[in-house]
C-alpha cells in the first residue's frame, strides 16, 4: 500500500491537530465537570487522551506512519528509518496541526480561538519527567514494532495514559504538543516559558530510547528495523 508525500503531510497534521484537540478538550471537559477536583479532570485527560491516540495511529498509521510528535519523527530520521526533507516536512505539518487543533478546540467550547497560557509547570523534578516520558513512547514504539507491531497503537495509547499519572509532568512527550499548549490557557496548558525546557527534554529522551532500541531489539547481531513484510504496520518506515 502506497501513499503520496501529499497524503502522508496530510495524515500528519490532521492526526497532531486531532490529538491536540483531545488533550486540551478533555482537559476543559475535565474541569468544566469537575471544577474543584483536579483528579477527576486528569483521569478524563489521561483516559481520553489514551483512547484517542489508540484510534489517530490505527487510522493514520498505514498513510504516513502516524507520528504526530517531532521526537517520534526525529527517532526515525536518526535511524535512517525516513528521509531527512520528509522529516522536516512532517514536523512542519505536526507544528502547524497541532496549532490549529487548540483553536478548533477552542471555537468548540467558545473560548478565544489563541491564547497564552499562565500554567506554571517547571522545575528539573517535571524536566526529568518528560525526558522519561518520550523515552518510553519512543522505546515504546520501537519494541511494539519488534515483538508486537499489530498493537503498537495499543501500546502508545496506555503508554501515554499511564504516564499522565506516574511523571511529574503528567507526560506531553510531544514537542508538538507543547507548542499547542502554551496557546491555550486552560487545565492542559502551559506557559511558553517552560515550553523549550520540555522540548529539551522529550529531544533528549527520544534520543537515548533510538540509541537503546538499536541495540536492545536487535537480534543475530543485526540493528532492528521495523518489519517490512506483512499486513501494514501502525507506524511503518516513511519516505
Amino acid at each position: 500500500m502506497t501513499f503520496s508525500l501529499a497524503k502522508k503531510i496530510a495524515a500528519e497534521g490532521l492526526g497532531t491537530a486531532f490529538l491536540v484537540a483531545i488533550v486540551i478538550g478533555s482537559g476543559i471537559m475535565g474541569e468544566t465537570l469537575s471544577p474543584e477536583n483536579d483528579a477527576v479532570a486528569l483521569l478524563a485527560n489521561s483516559a481520553a487522551t489514551g483512547a484517542g491516540l489508540c484510534v489517530l495511529i490505527a487510522v493514520f498509521g498505514p498513510v504516513s506512519g502516524a507520528h504526530f510528535n517531532p521526537a517520534v519523527t526525529l527517532a526515525f530520521a536518526v535511524r535512517r528509518d525516513i528521509a531527512p526533507t520528509t522529516a522536516l516536512v512532517f514536523v512542519g505539518a505536526q507544528c502547524v496541526g497541532a496549532v490549529a487543533g487548540a483553536m478548533l478546540t477552542h471555537a468548540m467550547f467558545e473560548q478565544d480561538l489563541l491564547q497564552v497560557s499562565v500554567s506554571t509547570r517547571d522545575g528539573p523534578g517535571r524536566l526529568i519527567g518528560e525526558a522519561t516520558a518520550t523515552f518510553g513512547l519512543v522505546l515504546t514504539i520501537f519494541g511494539g514494532l519488534r515483538v508486537r507491531p499489530g498493537g503498537t497503537a495499543a501500546l502508545v495509547g496506555l503508554w501515554i495514559a499511564a504516564g499522565y499519572w506516574f511523571t511529574s509532568s503528567t507526560s506531553f512527550a510531544n514537542p508538538a504538543v507543547t507548542l499547542a499548549r502554551t496557546l491555550s490557557d486552560t487545565f492542559a496548558g502551559i506557559r511558553p516559558a517552560d515550553a523549550p525546557g520540555f522540548i529539551a527534554a522529550q529531544t533528549v529522551g527520544a534520543l537515548l530510547a533510538t540509541g537503546l532500541s538499536s541495540w536492545l531489539f536487535a537480534t543475530d547481531g543485526r540493528r532492528y528495523r521495523p518489519a517490512d513484510a506483512g499486513p501494514p504496520q501502525p507506524i511503518p518506515n516513511a519516505r
